[in-house]
């Protein structure tokens, strides 16, 4: 059974960093990629960055410069750090693969992710 469990969230002030990390578990035969989203209260859950198993990355507009996405070689971890936080970064981060599908992997780095963690809380406060 894959497993996805996010950790390293937790409360920081403005301008404060913080690294999340995602174990995957299970018996992965396949990995078109691994996601990180995140939903604010009241608000629809969105695209954070993203990273193929070659290393090719996107992050969402807001994020880009202050976020990185890295994956460890056995692309059994995932991570994303998070620095120069702000306010409106303020969300539950989940972590999210398209893992184990029988369908070759889309072009283009197109990631739909079918595994979903649980979640971590990620607060900045002014």
């Amino acid at each position: 059974q894959v497993k996805l469990v996010e950790s390293g969230g937790g409360s920081v002030q403005d301008g404060g960093s913080l690294k999340l990390s995602c174990v995957v578990s299970g018996n992965i035969f396949s990995n078109c990629g691994m996601t990180w989203y995140r939903q604010a209260p009241g608000k629809e859950r969105e695209l954070v960055s993203s990273i193929t198993p070659d290393g090719t990355t996107t992050y969402l507009d807001s994020v880009k410069g202050r976020f990185t996405i890295s994956q460890d070689d056995a692309h059994d971890t995932v991570y994303l750090e998070m620095n120069n936080l702000k306010t409106e970064d303020t969300a539950v981060y989940y972590c999210a693969g398209d893992l184990n599908t029988e369908d070759p992997c889309l072009d283009g780095g197109i990631i739909i992710p079918n595994y979903w963690g649980q979640g971590t809380q990620v607060t900045v406060s002014s």
